[in-house]
């Protein structure tokens, strides 16, 4: 796609990938219209862990996307130092340990977090890694996007499209139609039904997790703690997060009693906490694509349409906002997002 300076490009979704699509796109010059349904971050991105990590179990079709994903970030806070990320380095001793790269010993384990009662005898210690506050960041990049002229309307439902000889020309709100040279959808797994608004099904499940905020504590965690009973980080002023799989409906595993056995766990785990009360449990809704990989790219089959849904959102969002914007603003195509393609669920 030829280099249009002042495209105008219609954003769909204000989570922290909309959000970082916004602010890599209007600070390449396009006439960027970032629109959102309800309020910023506050779907999914309200509700992530939000670990910044580069690490897979298996074979990884989108490796280079995660190798790249902390390098991003780091570019990132030296535009926007308002993110505050705490690189804090993650332990982890779920499952099987990535030998050698990374092994620590329990003594180094204990160096590195010396609240555990029961350390393990190995874990996997990554520095690089770390975490951030994903409502504060997605402001912060809405903040950036509108310093280099982007508009932001909230409350703005997407009620359909207009078309023209096959292209999108626009979008149809209650306020109006927002004109439009691109439109991008990235509403995490509202994305599929915006699809079925152009004739287009999009293999997107929306998976449940648990995301929970305890009071703030004594400083408990120092790094970020993935073990078989806890996935545990600390904020900066204390605050506790920590996530949970989603089990099922029944009332024994609703959030607020999940939350309560994870206290429970995160007590029996460490040492020095403080009664642990819970003031954030909630089940969010991650925009799972069918086979595992994101969705990221032009739409077939209807032109002026470009879509990005993917899981972990908060740790891709960096370095898809750039590489996406090169692709829709200088037409630069990214080997990085091969595996990406949307075209791969429309083959005839």
């Amino acid at each position: 796609m030829e280099n249009t300076l002042n495209k105008r490009i219609v954003v769909i979704g204000a989570g922290i990938v909309g959000a970082s699509l916004a602010y890599h796109l209007a600070e390449k010059g396009a006439k960027v219209s970032l629109v959102e349904a309800q309020e910023i971050a506050s779907g999914v991105t309200a509700t992530s862990f939000a670990w910044i990590n580069a690490n897979h179990p298996g074979p990884d079709p989108i490796a280079p996307l995660r190798s790249a994903a902390i390098t991003e970030y780091h570019r990132l806070e030296t535009q926007l130092p308002g993110l505050q990320i705490r690189w804090t380095g993650a332990l982890s001793y779920s499952g099987l340990l990535p030998a050698p790269t990374g092994r620590v010993s329990r003594s180094q384990i204990l160096d590195l977090e010396p609240n555990l009662k029961h350390p393990p005898q190995y874990a996997t210690y990554v520095a690089e890694e770390g975490a951030l506050d994903a409502v504060a960041a997605t402001h912060v990049l809405i903040a950036g996007a509108r310093a280099h002229g982007a508009t932001v309307l909230t409350q703005t439902p997407v009620l359909g499209f207009t078309t023209e000889g096959g292209q999108v020309t626009g979008v149809k709100t209650p306020k109006g139609i927002i004109k439009a040279d691109l439109v991008v959808l990235a509403a995490g797994t509202a994305t599929v039904k915006l699809a079925d608004m152009l004739q287009l099904s999009l293999p997107i499940t929306a998976s449940p997790s648990i995301f929970i905020r305890y009071k703030p504590q004594p400083q408990l965690v120092h790094t970020l703690i993935s073990s078989p009973d806890m996935e545990v980080r600390q904020s900066a002023d204390g605050t506790l997060l920590a996530a949970e799989d989603y089990l099922d409906d029944a009332l024994e595993n609703q959030p607020g009693a999940i939350a309560l056995r994870t206290a429970k766990a995160i007590h029996n785990e460490l040492k020095g906490v403080v009664a642990l009360e819970p003031q954030l449990a909630c089940v969010g809704l991650r925009p799972i694509p069918a086979d595992g990989i994101p969705i990221i790219g032009y739409l077939p089959k209807v032109g002026g349409v470009y879509v990005c849904a993917m899981h972990p959102g908060v740790a891709l969002a960096a370095v898809v906002g750039r590489l996406a914007s090169e692709e829709m603003i200088d037409g630069k195509e990214s080997d990085a997002l091969g595996a990406c393609r949307p075209d791969r669920f429309f083959q005839e």
